[in-house]
């Protein structure tokens, strides 16, 4: 891993970067799931809510029905009803008629008045048979249990009446049995719950009239939500849950309901979304700035380490490149050349190509150093360089200082002719820049050249090509210097074989 992130540092900062992407994926995953569990949680704790409370209004249904159904017995009895008054309501009305929340309890006739009241002191009204519970039962027997919507009272505030049909022997129509309950029943149970600061509690009937609703309004009594979207979705089913805003104050909430068995009542338990989300806003809060932060902070140190190990792949390629080049001259040097060298002739064998190579000595040079000083003679051999360097134009020619005033070039994929007018013009172009060299006994800086083909490439080897190249320098040299001296055609053939 190190020796790849030197060889390609960008790899370091795409690499943070991917795992900052991936904690940070990580992280949403992880707060969306926590969101989720914070909704179900909040769902679960609504429907055991609305289990407790629905199953308190079925019991108390329940005990209020059967006391119903002893009136009705009681009041079909003739033998009961031929009683004295006070016996007669003693028999009839039992505890549960009694009960803290019930508001009266009367025997009705078929004329909708009271003939017998649970509370002798009781003032219920003249007449009863306006009421939608005594139409209800007398102009349809197989009514049953029948609760009315909820309603204004004198004594005792806002009721629903609960009431059960009375039959004469003959199954006409006698009256009918009614028990007020009072809505704070309702309310009573819906005080004990807390559902956070913008929740609701409601219990409402299957038309859509409101029963209670926490936190109570006074424009409840009488409300009708049948018409809002939000209740359509509970007629449908008998229990579900679902996300909406409430019609009543727009605030959207998680609404969880089921119906009561055996009555008309829907049970609602709804905190707002807000409310149940709060802790979880809060803690992704913390915990998305944190990712944030240490994700930035991971890629910033990735691209920092990135740029770190560029610079230190440059430093690198730098000290191969100062490793390989003359600093005088800034050629490449020998180790360099003999590199290229051997890489050229395996290429050359493999293609069946030529390789030629020029061997250049400068004429006289510790003679120039003698009259002119070391410093110069660095200044000419820069010049020396310059001038190769600027003949040698094919990308491929590899010019080089071998050593002290002497130089080389290799010539991939050429032959004599080519390696020889490159010598020539070398040569020429170093003579032109007419650099002054009184140990010479032209009067300036000149330099001889050997050249040397290997065409194709022989068992001889690079270094037999050099050496070759070599002898041939020491021929220009032995012709008076100044001059280029190739191998011969027959010298050549003689390198082939």
């Amino acid at each position: 891993m190190a020796n790849s992130l030197s060889r390609y540092p960008l790899l370091a900062g795409i690499a943070g970067t991917g795992v900052a992407v991936v904690m940070a994926g990580l992280s949403i995953a992880t707060l969306y799931q926590g969101r989720e569990e914070a909704l179900s949680h909040a769902r679960e704790t609504s429907a055991n809510l609305v289990s407790i409370i629905g199953g308190d209004i079925a019991r108390n249904v329940e005990i209020y029905d059967l006391s119903l159904r002893a009136v009705v017995d009681g009041a079909q009895d003739a033998s009961i009803m031929v009683l004295p008054l006070n016996l007669r309501r003693r028999i009839l009305f039992d505890r549960a008629t009694t009960a803290a929340y019930i508001g009266g309890s009367y025997v009705i006739d078929a004329r909708g008045r009271v003939i017998i009241k649970e509370n002798p002191t009781a003032t219920p009204p003249e007449t009863f048979a306006e009421r939608e519970y005594f139409l209800a039962h007398r102009n349809n027997p197989s009514v049953g249990l029948f609760f009315s919507h909820p309603y204004l009272t004198h004594a005792n505030g806002a009721a629903i009446g609960m009431s059960r049909r009375i039959n004469a022997p003959d199954g006409s129509f006698a009256g009918i049995a009614l028990l007020t309950v009072n809505l704070q029943y309702f309310r009573s149970l819906l005080d004990k719950i807390e559902v956070g600061p913008k929740g609701s509690i409601f219990i409402v009937q299957d038309d859509g009239a409101l029963i209670v609703r926490k936190p109570f309004l006074g424009e409840d009594i009488n409300r009708n939500v049948a018409g809002s979207a939000t209740f359509a979705r509970m007629t449908h089913t008998s229990s579900g849950s679902y996300v909406a805003k409430s019609p009543v104050d727009g605030v959207e909430r998680i609404f969880t309901f089921a119906h009561v068995p055996g009555t008309p009542f829907i049970v609602g338990v709804a905190p707002a979304q807000e409310d149940v989300l709060e802790t979880w806003r809060a803690r992704s809060t913390v915990v998305g700035v944190l990712t944030l932060l240490f994700g930035l902070s991971f890629i910033a140190l990735s691209w920092l380490l990135t740029l770190s190990l560029r610079e230190r792949a440059r430093a690198q390629e730098e000290l191969v490149r100062l490793a390989g080049t003359d600093a005088l001259t800034g050629l490449p040097n020998r180790r360099a050349f003999d590199e290229r060298m051997d890489e050229e002739w395996r290429r050359a064998r493999r293609s069946n190509t030529a390789v030629s190579v020029l061997f250049i000595d400068v004429d006289y040079f510790k003679a120039y150093n003698d009259n002119y000083g070391h410093a110069l003679g660095d200044d000419a051999l820069a010049a020396v360089a310059e001038c190769i360097a600027l003949s040698v134009r094919r990308p491929g020619d590899i010019p080089a200082r071998y050593g002290g005033e002497e130089f080389v070039v290799l010539l991939p994929d050429t032959q004599i002719d080519g390696a020889l007018h490159l010598a020539e013009t070398i040569r020429a172009r170093i003579r032109t820049r007419s650099i002054a060299h009184r140990g010479s006994l032209i009067g300036r800086l000149t330099v001889s050249i050997g050249c040397a083909t290997a065409a194709p490439p022989g068992l001889g080897g690079a270094y037999g090509l050099l050496s070759d190249a070599d002898q041939q320098l020491y021929e220009a040299k032995a012709a008076g210097r100044d001059c280029v001296r190739p191998m011969t055609l027959a010298s050549v053939e003689i390198a082939q074989s």
